[in-house]
């Protein structure tokens, strides 16, 4: 026998569904809100010196994770169809999971390089000739690599402002891959199924119906 404080079955399904729709939508909105600063951080750092390469200045990632959160918007205004009825649900959500991978591999990687330049600076021994920032790592050997930063009238201003940029971009990146993982984990773990994607509608039986009458 059922007593009056028990849920009805359609309350205990909209219960899990609320709880589980906030998933999506946070990862989205985190998604975004990282992918749009590790990209203005990567422009700002091309801004710098224009000797810099691309994988010191991954606003690539950002881009990558920016997108993958506009996948995760589509796929909230989709409606919620159980168990894969549509092919066009299944195809978000499987572009969302890729993508979502996609931007992981991103983020560790642009950690990775930016750790590595990271390391690379804090050994430079930096002179300022003409227009540009020539640093060796080793002043000793004439014939060791010469790194040459365009465009920097101060070394010192350079390599300061550059470290700090490098240090955001290691903890802003690995706090993405992090979502990222997050993400991935929680779309394999309930199977699509489980947490809301998109509007769903629940029908009123003709039981409900009756109710509703008394």
């Amino acid at each position: 026998k059922k007593t009056k404080g028990d849920p009805k079955p359609g309350q205990e399904e909209e219960s899990r569904t609320c709880c589980g729709c906030r998933f999506p939508l946070l990862f989205a909105l985190l998604q975004l809100a990282l992918g749009t600063s590790v990209t203005v951080l990567g422009f700002l750092m091309a801004g710098i010196s224009s000797s810099l390469l691309v994988r010191d200045t991954p606003y690539w990632a950002g881009i990558i994770v920016c997108v993958v959160s506009l996948v995760g918007f589509v796929m909230l205004c989709i409606s919620y169809q159980p168990d894969e009825k549509t092919c066009v649900q299944f195809t978000v959500k499987l572009m969302y999971f890729l993508l979502s991978a996609l931007g992981l591999v991103a983020c560790v990687l642009a950690v990775a390089f930016a750790a590595h330049h990271y390391l690379q600076m804090t050994r430079f021994t930096c002179d300022t000739i003409l227009d540009s920032c020539q640093c060796k790592l080793d002043t000793a050997d004439p014939l060791g690599r010469t790194f040459i930063y365009q465009d920097a009238a101060d070394c010192g201003s350079l390599t300061s402002m550059l470290n700090l940029y490098l240090l955001l971009q290691m903890g802003l990146n690995l706090i993405t891959a992090l979502v990222c993982l997050a993400a991935c984990f929680v779309m394999w773990k309930h199977r699509y199924q489980v947490f809301y994607v998109g509007v769903r509608f629940y029908p009123l039986t003709p039981t409900e119906c009756q109710q509703q009458k008394v």
